[in-house]
């Protein structure tokens, strides 16, 4: 699926991973629109990894063009 594809389903929490990783990598999941201490904190990305916990994702150009997106059940 391409990530143009996907977003709709990702931005409604469907979490989502390219079949091309094949590592550690488990999902990518949208943060949405939050606040902090009274401050807006803009949506956000992050990716599971096996062993290592969430940390912040910023899909590359390739990540954005691949047509290999799936969502994880």
């Amino acid at each position: 699926m391409k990530f143009e594809e996907i977003l709709p389903k990702f931005k409604e929490g469907a979490k989502i991973i390219r079949q091309g990783w094949g590592g550690a990598e488990e999902y990518v999941k949208y943060i949405p629109e939050t606040t902090i201490d009274d401050e807006t904190m803009t949506p956000y990305f992050v990716i599971m990894v096996t062993g290592e916990g969430y940390s912040m994702f910023q899909p590359t150009v390739c990540d954005i063009l691949a047509e290999d997106w799936m969502i994880v059940e």
